[in-house]
């Protein structure tokens, strides 16, 4: 393929612009695809709904496995510093098949959260400007958040330097919001002016004592989403500078800053609003779609409550496009090695960006929202709640890749036996029972708010969609070039080539 080469400029084996991130600008694109304060806004008043107080135990259960994945993608990425991350090292651990159906369940989670997060986004945008009954109205919410979908993916297109940028600002005023939120909540709670229904934090909550295995798995899978995005670090891994080290560093820092940030949100949210079933109260059903903002005038007045609005929509509209970002490159991975067909590995000659791809996202992520949201907001809602299956399964993945392809080194050295053995071993045994749990949890017509020929509609949704990949796949061999079926231009022997850009 052509590339335009600015002077000094490097550029990886797929086209890519080498070097553009550094450690800090690779954990910012990590954290922003997780958009900390959409995901506490949308879930944790379910969470608390699934185990009472144990929220912020269910915020440290669901991080060990996310951390013991962490582990797997880094010590792929140091081995493997791959776009296609688990397309390339399913492939290279398990062979094409299992590799590509991988790659589909990251391209799943991503259409799925970016059709949510667009719409969230412009809704809380509205609320912002007072503009409540337009955030009401579905036409309204509809051409608002194809709009921001159509805009991210422009900026994506863009450029990987331009993209990181915005993302300092948006990710910023994030953190910044909901650190002195949680601050000051605590503080009138210490200083006894939060009012009647606040109560004292306990480190009790830290301890899942006393909850059913459904409970846990519930909630588990809930904070697998609130948690899920990290892993765009090791995406744009061809674009970072030490490309071998600093994704996999940036990955696990990023679910540790993550945790923090969660635990002491949740006990700042817990402590100021209590368990009551009016007002404020966390029972209280009329807050379970969002516990966040409605803290806002209670906690520091109007100036406050709109910040908390903003950076809800701020922290929606980063994820669109941070969630584009990779799996964009994902598609890309997969067209240079002949998964899927190469128009997909076109680069944009002065962007260096996979602009076909971008664009392909893009659209297919605007298809699903337009679809969902005119057939039913609930169906909507459901497929939020089905995320958690695709990331799970792919995830799952990708920690059996780390062990199973490094499996002959595993026993030379202590670090190789607990980094690429246990550890990955151990979060995708998690992830496992989280998928099937959830799974078998799903199919009952009771969960969520839609259900399919006596199915629950949330199950219909997740699996549904991951099944909807084995047609996808066969096409692609039947139609497609055989070298990446027959093991030819990807497997375990593969070098991956990367820059040398430090």
């Amino acid at each position: 393929m052509a590339i335009s080469e600015a002077p000094g400029t490097a550029v990886s084996d797929k086209g890519l612009r080498a070097g553009s991130l550094g450690l800090v600008g690779n954990v910012v694109i990590g954290l922003s695809a997780v958009a900390p304060a959409y995901s506490l806004a949308a879930t944790l008043g379910f969470v608390v709904a699934a185990v009472h107080e144990k929220a912020p135990a269910m915020f440290v259960l669901a991080f060990i496995p996310m951390l013991l994945i962490a582990f797997a993608y880094r010590e792929l990425g140091q081995d493997t510093p791959d776009c296609g991350t688990t397309f390339t090292w399913g492939t290279k651990a398990f062979g094409p098949w299992v590799g590509w159906i991988g790659g589909w369940g990251l391209a799943v989670s991503a259409i799925i959260v970016l059709a949510n997060v667009a719409e969230v986004a412009g809704v809380y945008l509205l609320r912002f400007l007072h503009l409540d009954s337009w955030a009401e109205n579905i036409w309204v919410k509809v051409l608002l958040g194809s709009a921001l979908i159509v805009m991210m993916t422009w900026v994506s297109i863009r450029g990987i330097v331009i993209s990181e940028r915005m993302q300092n600002v948006l990710i910023t005023v994030q953190f910044g919001v909901l650190i002195t939120a949680s601050v000051i909540a605590l503080v009138k709670v210490g200083l006894d002016k939060a009012g009647p229904q606040a109560i004292n934090p306990e480190l009790s909550w830290l301890w899942p004592s006393g909850l059913s295995s459904s409970a846990i798995a519930e909630a588990v899978i809930l904070c697998i989403f609130i948690y899920w995005g990290w892993d765009a670090c090791l995406a744009v891994g061809e674009e970072t500078k030490d490309s071998a080290k600093t994704p996999g560093r940036a990955a696990v820092l990023t679910t540790i800053i993550l945790v923090c940030t969660y635990v002491l949100v949740a006990y700042a949210i817990q402590s100021f609003a209590g368990f009551g079933d009016t007002g404020i109260g966390l029972n209280n059903e009329e807050n379970a779609d969002d516990v966040l903002t409605i803290l806002g005038d209670p906690v520091a007045g109007a100036v406050l409550s709109a910040l908390l609005l903003l950076t809800v929509s701020i922290s929606a509209l980063s994820s669109t496009q941070s969630t584009i970002l990779p799996t964009a490159r994902g598609t890309l991975s997969m067209a240079v090695y002949g998964a899927i067909p190469k128009r997909f590995a076109t680069i944009h000659p002065r962007y260096m960006t996979p602009a076909f791809g971008t664009a392909v996202m893009g659209g297919a992520a605007l298809a699903f929202y337009l679809v969902l949201s005119l057939v039913s907001a609930n169906t909507l809602g459901d497929s939020v709640a089905s995320l958690g299956l695709a990331v799970a399964f792919y995830y799952g993945i990708t920690a059996y890749a780390c062990v199973w392809y490094f499996r002959k080194t595993l026993f030379t050295s202590v670090r190789n036996l607990f980094f690429r053995g246990i550890f990955p071993l151990l979060g995708a045994l998690a992830m496992t029972w989280a998928f099937i749990k959830s799974a078998v949890d799903m199919y009952s017509i009771d969960y969520g708010y839609t259900s399919v020929g006596g199915v629950g509609g949330v199950f219909v949704m997740g699996v549904g969609m991951l099944v909807l990949g084995i047609p996808l796949m066969l096409l692609c061999f039947a139609f497609g070039p055989k070298d990446f079926w027959k093991g030819k231009t990807l497997n375990a022997r593969t070098e991956v080539k990367v820059p040398d850009v430090y």
